[in-house]
């Protein structure tokens, strides 16, 4: 059982499809993504705890895989105990559906380096956030997706616009920001770590990837980086994963400073950033490596096959009707490109529908500006 139906869970999905599982996929609204390729759907809103109940009741699922924040997650406690295997595991889910949680694993019990940051449920708390932790900085509500309701701070007039758009973007029920000060780093990555049932921890080769509006716009893979950064992140994430438990892929973020890599986030799944693996640039995608550790099929190694990029198409307005691209006969014959379209039923401004690839022998940065290009011939009306 699937819950979230985004495009991320149909590549998962069509991953294990390929491996004989039947899955149910699960969204609040009908015609997600994932729902497509599945064999079965459920419409419910997965913060109803007693809506979740019944339909794992209906279906007894062997398996159940988050893809989403807006769960009723505390539930996976008492399916994991019924003998259903929750995907990283039921603390994983638990802890990072939440940034307190996480957060607070990451910095106060594993140890790892994190930026300042403190917690608020209330305006005034965040003003004294923000003087604890400095301006700049950064807030974001616990629990949401995709960056929604994240904003920089960068002066004392931004904190009470800071505070309400983070609460419009909040998933679920929870008002709690956190305020993280600044960090003056070089360069994001997404360092993609494989936990499995024999023990055995692999990481894919560094993601680099640059946001607008705290969501990504453009990754590629493998970014050039200093080697102790690289296994100093590789450290933390393994450490950060063995205290949470389970199998799976992880999207370990991590800033990347002259002094070393500092722990950002970690999402518990196939990461969005990880789309340019679609590109065959390992020998598995992030989603045949988070099937196969579902699995418990072992993976003995991950190797770069080629460099690659992803670039995404958004949806410029909305539209409560099915959309239409066009400019796909001029993008289908741009030399090693390739583009998935997600099916999403309806737009929104900024709403991700497509992404493009590219790969190959060249650069990043060359490959990075063809994807680019390939993704400004779509568009979506």
């Amino acid at each position: 059982m699937l819950l979230g139906s985004g495009e991320l869970g149909k590549e998962f999905v069509i991953a294990c499809q390929r491996l004989g599982q039947y899955i149910i996929a699960v969204d609040s609204y009908e015609g997600a993504p994932a729902m497509q390729v599945a064999h079965e759907f459920e419409v419910v809103n997965m913060l109803d705890g007693d809506a979740l109940d019944r339909i794992v009741e209906k279906h007894q699922p062997d398996i159940i895989v988050p893809e989403i924040e807006a769960i009723r997650t505390e539930r996976f406690y008492d399916y994991e105990a019924k003998g259903i295997q929750v995907v990283p595991s039921a603390k994983a889910a638990n802890f990072t559906m939440n940034r307190k949680a996480i957060r607070d694993l990451a910095a106060k019990e594993v140890g790892v380096r994190t930026a300042n940051y403190r917690y608020a449920t209330s305006l005034e708390e965040l003003q004294n956030g923000v003087e604890a932790v400095g301006i700049p900085c950064v807030v974001k509500p616990l629990m949401s997706s995709s960056g929604k309701g994240q904003s920089v701070i960068k002066s004392n007039e931004d904190i009470e616009k800071a505070w309400k758009y983070a609460l419009e973007g909040s998933r679920g029920d929870l008002l709690e920001v956190i305020v993280e000060g600044f960090v003056d780093f070089d360069y994001e990555i997404t360092l993609l770590t494989l936990t499995q049932q024999n023990g055995e921890t692999l990481f894919c080769p560094p993601i680099g990837h640059r946001q607008e509006r705290g969501d990504y716009q453009e990754s590629w893979q493998p970014m050039s980086m200093n080697v102790e950064h690289l296994e100093e992140a590789k450290q933390m994430a393994a450490d950060v994963t063995k205290a949470l438990g389970g199998s799976g892929i992880w999207g370990v973020e991590f800033f990347i400073t002259k002094e070393g890599a500092y722990f950002s986030e970690l999402s518990p799944r196939p990461h969005d950033t990880g789309m340019v693996t679609l590109a065959n640039t390992q020998n598995f995608s992030e989603f045949e490596l988070h099937a196969r550790a579902v699995l418990g099929i072992p993976v003995n190694e991950i190797k770069l096959e080629r460099n690659g990029a992803s670039a995404v198409v958004l949806a410029s307005k909305e539209n409560d009707s099915l959309p239409v691209f066009s400019g796909i006969e001029k993008a289908a014959i741009v030399p090693n490109t390739d583009f998935k379209l997600f099916g999403k039923p309806t737009t929104r401004p900024y709403r991700r529908m497509a992404v493009a690839l590219a790969f190959g022998n060249e650069n990043v940065e060359i490959l990075v500006d063809k994807a680019k290009s390939v993704a400004a011939l779509i568009d979506v009306d």
